[in-house]
């Protein structure tokens, strides 16, 4: 991402790195979103134990100790109707129903600006454009470029008070603001819609049987590209609790460190996307100053990995709360595709050889993967924090890590 003034000339040039991160991963992806809706949808749809209902509108939800019941209207017909439910997750959007039945207020975080959001497709090259996004600092009408997937190209350019959001999404108006850049030559629209970014936390995400995510629980600024990964950090965080509890193997307490976890975390990203975008707002002289800052915010989105909130815990904490990495193990595997979406025991051998057998079989029945492999990276990371297991939630996060086999024992009551 490269940062230039009104005229183009560059303020500051914020690389990221290309190479494969600690995950196991490269640093950022480009993705296009219907192809990961159609992925998610068919996913859904694939599993017997999943219904779909479109096209139905909630307008009531009411819980006691046992169930919360759904009303819902089946528009296609105009049916009133209504569904049984141990717990409901409001994923919404930012008018959420169940955050409005959950009575909870929302910390205003201070921006809100009406942005246009631009698709389009090329029709041939355009090599000024490069490979990489551009934030356009001009205070007269800041703008972003993103270098999409595969012909797809975006722009997103702040809407000035006095303007008419539905005007300005007109073909004539989108192509009079695009075209110093592109003209109809150059590529088709896809879309122009007109969108007020916010940045807002509800100050609940749970009230009994009900909880929200994603959007209903907060919104961000899209200067950091992080509004869906928040949801999807959300829901790794509440999927593995709430099948924990639904199943017997947990207390109904355990869902409310989804919150206490969450919130924090999602809180930091969205102050910094605020900040950031204060930094494309901000003048070319004022952000070109030595020490301003340009200088320092994009060192710190890139080292920014921000600890989850008070939570769960257990062992010794040095570790616990940050986002374990993904060694390649010694077969050539990465751990995710090894372990999948369940807890995993990462161990030095030695460590292991050790284990009471009562521990090993609390692994087994609570169905914590075991692993002491000697992939180098693996355990070039446990000796390097001085520890000999380190336990993995199922959201990678990590619960705690031990350095006595006292401490391994409470790992594994922790599970």
């Amino acid at each position: 991402m490269r940062f230039v003034d009104a005229d183009g000339r560059l303020l500051l040039d914020w690389a990221r790195p290309t190479e494969v991160g600690p995950q196991g991963w490269n640093a950022s992806y480009r993705f296009h979103q219907p192809d990961l809706e159609r992925i998610l949808r068919e996913g859904a749809a694939s599993r017997p134990s999943v219904q779909i209902r479109l096209r139905s509108e909630v307008f009531a939800i009411r819980q006691d100790a046992e169930t919360a019941q759904v009303e819902y209207e089946d528009l296609s017909s105009g049916t009133l109707r209504s569904c049984h439910a141990r717990y409901v997750v409001g994923c919404d959007g930012a008018r959420s129903v169940v955050r409005r039945v959950i009575g909870s207020p929302v910390e205003d975080l201070g921006f809100h600006e009406r942005w246009l959001v631009v698709d389009a497709l090329l029709k041939r090259p355009v090599p000024s454009h490069g490979e990489h996004s551009l934030q356009y600092c001009d205070p007269a009408r800041p703008t972003t470029y993103v270098r999409g997937v595969g012909d797809r190209r975006r722009w997103e350019i702040t809407l000035l008070p006095d303007e008419d959001a539905t005007a300005m999404a007109a073909p004539d108006s989108v192509w009079r603001l695009l075209e110093r850049w592109i003209t109809p030559e150059d590529a088709e629209l896809e879309r122009a819609v007109s969108y007020t970014f916010h940045s807002v936390i509800a100050e609940r995400w749970r009230s009994g049987r009900l909880l929200i995510a994603g959007d209903s629980a907060h919104q961000t600024p899209p200067f950091l590209g992080q509004g869906m990964c928040a949801g999807v950090r959300d829901v790794a965080n509440l999927g593995w609790k709430l099948a924990r509890v639904l199943c017997g193997q947990a207390d109904d307490a355990l869902l409310d460190t989804y919150e206490s976890e969450r919130l924090p975390h999602v809180r930091a990203y969205i102050e910094l996307a605020v900040r950031l975008g204060g930094l494309i707002n901000t003048k070319a002289a004022e952000a070109a100053l030595p020490g301003g800052v340009a200088r320092g915010e994009p060192a710190r989105m890139e080292t920014m990995k921000p600890l989850l909130g008070p939570g769960l815990a257990a062992g010794w904490t040095g570790l616990t709360g940050q986002v374990a990495p993904q060694p390649r193990l010694e077969d050539g595997t990465l751990l995710d595709d090894r372990v999948g979406y369940r807890f995993a025991a990462l161990l030095r051998p030695e460590f292991a050889s050790e284990l009471s057998a009562t521990v090993l079989e609390r692994c087994v029945r609570r169905d914590v993967a075991v692993i002491a492999d000697n992939a180098p990276a693996l355990q070039d990371w446990l000796r390097a924090e001085g520890v000999g297991a380190v336990l993995v939630r199922p959201d990678r996060y990590v619960l705690g890590a031990a350095r006595t086999q006292e401490e391994t024992e409470a790992l594994a009551a922790a599970v």
